[in-house]
């Protein structure tokens, strides 16, 4: 297919979101880009949080793992157990967490650590977050960029760095002033395109293989494709550790992120805002089964074309399993965007392409928007300072807004360097090291009514635990018999900088 053509779809679809946000985005002020003027409708949050939560990583990068075959075993449906971790984190952010936001009204959530604990703990939890935030952003943004750069701009001699400055353009461009309330809409539009692409592809390749859904199912159970539960208890991906690493994750990079929270405590009232959040936890389960299934499907439909598993040798002069079509490995990330573009009719590639883009903006556009958000609110303090007027604080906004977007560009110049086939594995590891002491720091205030000092040793043990894990996980199957630190990384780092603060914190003081 022409690689101009299907350039020019992205483009026609970057050219819609500009309408959208010059509608949405009419008379907005500084409330309006930061929380939305809490005026948000629940409905259009919880449907567009599903695209700012899935993102270009589970688009591409799930669907490859099905028939990633290592250790002697598919990864298969493997990845469901973390989901229903996911699951049951989301009910503990709509019933333990939003109560605390709202009960506080706040318009960045790591006030909490500001009112609990003071300055330094608060800054330190919105500095965790802004490091989080874009490496788990940046990640996400370049894997969608690469799909776009090695399947039609490299064709037509475009760079990767003139792709990856052209897309963070487009996402500037649209969220430069109305921020949240821009974002509601155009997540919802764009989370539309992309479900719209997985339902395509699943019934085309069902037809395309003559199979109902239930022989599909059938078919993909006989080669091993469908498990789901992993008993290996010293495996990375026990399911025990998967659910409950799963849960954390979810506490972590949705209930503690100001990103996913943004949008939530933009809507009018806690009642609502828990609406939201339950709704979006019942999609999200039924998406991530449906993109398990469409990579089920897309093997069957490779190795009814030739494709074919093979041991193939690496530089280092070891063996790796590899999923071989015309001599080309299309394993994991690769596996999606090979076959929708090079074998799928011209309709359903350029349905792919505005999917791929869809999956991509959400969670890029969210993130520079919260980040902005939160280094102007937490960091500078510009909601404070009663010095600037209004035409101050939106040029600082704005200023902060542009900054972080030459930071993502650097970050995933920086990935292009050192990625490697299949980064949803890479996102969870960063998370477990990242997240961490957000959830120590969160939990502790949670769970005890003991203080904090006001001294930069908070900032140490937040730093010092994740140095801990990395150790500990590079070490633990030498440290303990086989046993292999997975996503309960993230849980494990928590509990360090849980431990950590208690023993410099202090009994609250008697009320007289």
């Amino acid at each position: 297919m022409s690689s101009i053509l299907l350039f020019s779809f992205v483009i026609g679809y970057f050219l819609l979101l500009l309408v959208v946000a010059y509608y949405t985005s009419r008379n907005s002020n500084n409330d309006s880009f930061f929380i939305g003027n809490r005026n948000s409708n629940w409905m259009l949050v919880a449907f567009g949080m599903v695209g700012t939560s899935l993102s270009g990583v589970t688009f591409v990068s799930v669907p490859g793992t099905v028939g990633d075959y290592t250790a002697g075993t598919f990864k298969a449906f493997g990845y469901f157990q973390v989901v229903i971790g996911y699951f049951i984190g989301y009910f503990v952010i709509a019933f333990v967490l939003l109560p605390l936001y709202y009960k506080m009204n706040l318009t960045s959530i790591y006030n909490y650590l500001q009112n609990r604990f003071g300055n330094i703990s608060y800054k330190t939890g919105a500095l965790f977050f802004i490091i989080s935030r874009t490496v788990g952003a940046t990640a996400r943004l370049y894997l969608v960029i690469f799909v776009l750069q090695e399947f039609i701009l490299e064709s037509i001699g475009i760079p990767f760095i003139v792709t990856a400055f052209i897309i963070l353009l487009m996402i500037l461009l649209y969220t430069f002033e109305g921020g949240v309330k821009t974002i509601v809409y155009t997540d919802t539009l764009q989370t539309t395109f992309m479900l719209l692409g997985l339902i395509v592809c699943v019934v085309y390749i069902l037809s395309s293989l003559d199979l109902s859904l239930g022989a599909a199912m059938q078919t993909l159970s006989d080669k091993g494709y469908t498990q789901i539960f992993n008993t290996d208890i010293k495996s990375g991906g026990f399911f025990l550790k998967q659910i409950v690493g799963g849960m954390f994750i979810t506490i972590a990079m949705t209930g503690l992120d100001q990103e996913m929270m943004q949008k939530n405590i933009s809507v009018k009232t806690l009642k609502n805002s828990q609406k939201n959040m339950m709704t979006f936890n019942v999609i999200i389960v039924i998406v991530n089964f449906l993109f398990l299934l469409l990579g089920g499907l897309l093997y069957l439909y490779m190795l009814n074309q030739g494709a074919e598993y093979q041991q193939v040798a690496t530089p280092d002069g070891a063996t790796k399993w590899a999923f071989l079509s015309n001599n080309e490995n299309i394993i994991g990330d690769r596996l999606f965007p090979s076959v929708a573009l090079q074998l799928f009719p011209q309709a359903i590639a350029i349905i792919f392409i505005i999917a791929l883009i869809s999956a991509l903006f959400p969670s890029a556009d969210g993130a520079l928007t919260a980040l902005t958000s939160s280094f102007c609110i937490d960091i500078l303090g510009v909601k404070r300072r009663e010095d600037l007027t209004e035409a101050q604080r939106k040029k600082i906004r704005l200023t902060v807004h542009l900054s972080f977007a030459v930071i993502f560009m650097i970050c995933i110049l920086i990935f292009h360097q050192i990625a490697s086939r299949s980064i949803i594995d890479k996102i969870l590891d960063l998370a477990g090291y990242t997240y961490g002491p957000l959830l120590g720091l969160f939990a502790f205030g949670i769970l005890t009514t003991r203080k904090l000092p006001e001294t930069y040793l908070v900032v140490a043990i937040c730093l010092v635990a994740p140095v801990l894990c990395f150790f500990l996980k590079v070490n633990a199957m030498d440290w303990f018999n086989g046993y292999q630190i997975g996503i309960e990384l993230l849980l494990i780092n928590g509990l360090l900088t849980f431990l950590g603060l208690l023993t410099i914190s202090k009994k609250p003081e008697p009320v007289n």
